[in-house]
């Protein structure tokens, strides 16, 4: 059965992102890039969505404006949803869909388009918040990189308590810790 999963590196202490909103830590950890599971993980994905945030960090990071074929390189034709209050630019020739608003519905339409394949939540935590909120995460997949970062973007800004949290895995690859959660329904 599909499922939506977030999925994302986060440090030790539990920030995806720093004060900066940079994710410079986490390349420097990934030492192994050969250890790391994404590819296989993605290959299971039919869509995804991610926050404002993380879309124009993509932008930035990877020059999308002057190589927009990169998109396509990382995420193939799978559609991704970014939830925004705000106009943004859109990559050349990727299927993207700009929403705001209750993540119910959006992810009805995700759902219709992943096609029996699992959703992705890129990021923010609270985008991934939302979707818990709604009882519509399933599964956490935390990559739990060797770094503290000391304060920055939180994993989750809100509280899921253990009553809803089971541990399915855990794993070493390299330096980091991946640890998978089945995420139950909100009560």
């Amino acid at each position: 059965m599909p499922k939506t999963q977030f999925y994302t590196a986060t440090s030790i202490d539990g920030f995806i992102a720093d004060e900066d909103n940079s994710l410079d830590w986490l390349f420097k950890a990934d030492s192994d890039p050969g250890s790391n599971p994404f590819t296989a993980f993605f290959a299971e994905v039919g869509a995804f969505a991610m926050g404002a945030t993380t879309y124009e960090w993509v932008l930035e990071h990877d020059q999308l404006d002057k190589e927009p074929v990169k998109w396509a390189d990382y995420y193939g034709d799978v559609p991704a949803w970014v939830f925004t209050h705000r106009d943004l630019p859109r990559v050349p020739g990727a299927d993207l869909t700009f929403v705001q608003g209750d993540v119910r519905e959006v992810h009805a339409a995700m759902t219709e388009r992943a096609a029996g394949k699992n959703i992705w939540l890129v990021g923010g935590g609270e985008l991934a918040g939302a979707f818990a909120d709604a009882g519509l995460l399933d599964e956490l997949i935390l990559g739990v990189a060797p770094v503290t970062l000391g304060g920055g973007a939180p994993l989750l800004p809100r509280r899921l308590e253990a009553a809803r949290l089971t541990l399915t895995g855990v794993e070493q690859r390299g330096q980091f810790a991946y640890l998978t959660y089945a995420v139950g329904r909100v009560e």
